[in-house]
């Protein structure tokens, strides 16, 4: 089970660990509530399981990435989730309707909790746009037919039924992937980091301008 991430504040570093230790990793002053600039905070873990949310875009590790980790080199695979946390997805086998294996999942909400109509017809848009993607796409291919254009298709679907503009491949990669994938990137290398060092220290004013810990 992954540990979370704590950031507590002392002698102008934020440190980060997975407990508070009993000195500071910086100044070496033994660690007390009343000797802390702040309370220590968990940071919130970017994963989530991808069944307990509904209407969301899903990224995962592939089946075959048998750590089942994002290290930024490992093929992903992409799903939709519809309003019980069913996942849809698009591998050789055709469209999967998974009610496990994405139980740590990046997500990514594609439905705001204010747009009832949509989410009111969001399962029966999967249904339909999943039939209507098998018979224009009837074969995987992992550059051009693939779960990412499974997730594309759909989203461009509801976009066109909702009257509003397609998005390219590259719209929506920087749209829903990217931003996700980067705040991915900086959470795995900090927890990597402590799971090496016990900790990691930085500057405050270094921290307010995103350093990064190196591996």
């Amino acid at each position: 089970m992954e540990r979370s991430v704590i950031r507590l504040t002392h002698c102008q570093k934020e440190i980060f660990c997975f407990s508070v230790p009993e000195q500071c990793p910086s100044c070496g002053e033994e660690l007390r509530g009343s000797r802390l600039q702040e309370a220590p905070v968990s940071l919130p873990s970017p994963f989530t399981n991808g069944h307990k949310t509904s209407c969301c875009l899903l990224v995962t590790p592939a089946h075959d990435n048998l750590d089942r980790d994002f290290d930024g080199a490992a093929d992903l695979h992409t799903g939709i989730s519809n309003t019980k946390g069913v996942v849809y997805n698009y591998t050789r086998g055709g469209v999967r309707r998974d009610q496990s294996g994405w139980e740590r999942s990046i997500s990514v909400p594609l439905v705001r909790p204010d747009m009832f109509h949509l989410l009111a017809q969001w399962d029966q848009y999967l249904e339909n746009l999943s039939t209507a993607f098998l018979s224009v796409c009837r074969r995987f291919d992992e550059n051009n037919h693939n779960c990412f254009s499974f997730c594309l298709h759909f989203v461009n679907g509801v976009l066109a039924a909702e009257g509003r503009g397609a998005l390219s491949r590259d719209d929506f990669t920087h749209t829903f992937i990217l931003p996700r994938m980067r705040r991915v990137s900086k959470y795995t290398t900090l927890y990597r980091h402590i799971q090496k060092h016990q900790f990691y220290k930085v500057d405050r004013q270094q921290h307010a301008q995103g350093a990064e810990p190196s591996s």
